[in-house]
């Protein structure tokens, strides 16, 4: 075996500014991949391993949609994302109306109502002036129907082929109420697992006009503001809403994971009850997706007291975005940080997080 120097290893394990070496075992993935934006295992991995190892704090630690602030007065919620989805105009929406739906419900996700949101441009030289007008607008109108105002923003512009068109950053700032906690912590065994309607849409929507296929309905995207329905049902509900997470990138399994792992327990889904629209399920059988990792952006898992799960579902179902919510899981206190689904044909496998990325540029 040959001497490894330390000029060696200052190669493979790059020292920082600050006198630290990079976490990440480099040995393996010397250079970013698309996985690593998937919103799986490899996303997981690089936020805990290298973004906590550099700049970790207790609010960033907890890992959640946004941070909670605590300023005079009450709690803030605050949260940033940035959109790269190709193409920019989909069915059903676009960059623009995606960008501040994602970061409204981020917030909602926090249990607050959003004060302001930032947009942030990066632009192509040569991206068609209406093409931006068009997002432009679409977020007027996206910010209207969320109830926010767009109160700050900044524009930079790349060289022709170094930005493949556009891409948003939006950050937001919302309130959240007093007595409102809905983080992962709170979550124990017994609590039951809903889902406030059909996955998969958004994923499948874009893929299959990548793709140009076509089927005997319009696939459409499902992004929506969630921010009004979550607000409902703390108002009625209170303290019997546990916990709240959309799940976006690498969709219902990456989310459900992350929750387990985050709040020490085990989770137990039914295959048979998660709702799957038939067009979506069969564009995922002819792709060989699970329905369970496609991204979604305008649905959200709710984590609720037995006891209020009834109650849960009929304000679901009683609101527009929610009339196909059902009860698709629980909580237990066997295997914890793990998922497990129950089969139509009651086998049991286990749900692990995305390990690659099925569907780049989704969001």
């Amino acid at each position: 075996m040959s001497a490894v120097t330390g000029e060696d290893r200052r190669m493979s394990n790059p020292v920082s500014p600050v006198g630290a070496a990079c976490p990440l075992p480099l040995d393996r993935y010397p250079a970013i991949t698309l996985a690593h934006g998937g919103g799986g295992k490899l996303s997981r991995q690089l936020v805990e391993e290298l973004f906590l190892g550099a700049y970790a704090g207790p609010e960033l630690s907890k890992l959640h949609d946004g941070a909670v602030l605590q300023v005079e007065g009450g709690r803030l919620a605050f949260t940033t994302d940035s959109y790269v989805v190709t193409p920019p105009f989909f069915p059903g929406g676009d960059i623009g109306s995606l960008a501040v739906h994602g970061t409204v419900n981020d917030l909602a996700m926090c249990g607050a109502q959003p004060l302001g949101l930032s947009v942030g441009f990066i632009l192509e030289e040569g991206f068609p002036m209406e093409d931006l007008w068009r997002i432009a607008r679409s977020i007027r109108s996206a910010a209207d129907a969320s109830g926010v105002q767009v109160v700050t923003g900044d524009t930079k512009v790349v060289d022709r082929g170094k930005g493949d068109g556009v891409f948003v950053n939006t950050s937001a700032v919302g309130q959240i109420p007093d007595g409102v906690d809905v983080g992962a912590h709170r979550i124990r065994p017994g609590d039951r697992i809903l889902v406030s309607g059909p996955v998969a849409n958004h994923g499948i929507a874009i893929l299959s006009l990548r793709e140009g296929l076509e089927f005997e309905t319009r696939l459409e995207t499902d992004s929506a503001p969630l921010n009004g329905l979550v607000a409902e049902l703390l108002a009625r509900l209170g303290d019997g809403v546990r916990a709240l997470r959309d799940p976006t990138r690498g969709g219902v399994a990456s989310a459900t994971n992350e929750m387990a792992a985050a709040a020490g327990v085990g989770m137990r889904l039914e295959e048979s009850a998660i709702p799957v629209d038939d067009e979506v399920r069969g564009a995922c059988e002819i792709l060989g997706l699970d329905p369970l990792y496609v991204a979604n952006e305008g649905k959200m898992l709710l984590w609720v007291d037995p006891a209020v799960a009834e109650d849960a579902l009929a304000i679901l179902r009683a609101h527009p975005l929610g009339t196909r919510a059902a009860e698709v899981g629980d909580v237990v206190s066997e295997h914890p940080g793990r998922v497990l689904q129950r089969s139509r044909i009651g086998g049991l496998r286990v749900v692990e997080m995305l390990s690659g990325e099925q569907l780049p540029r989704i969001c």
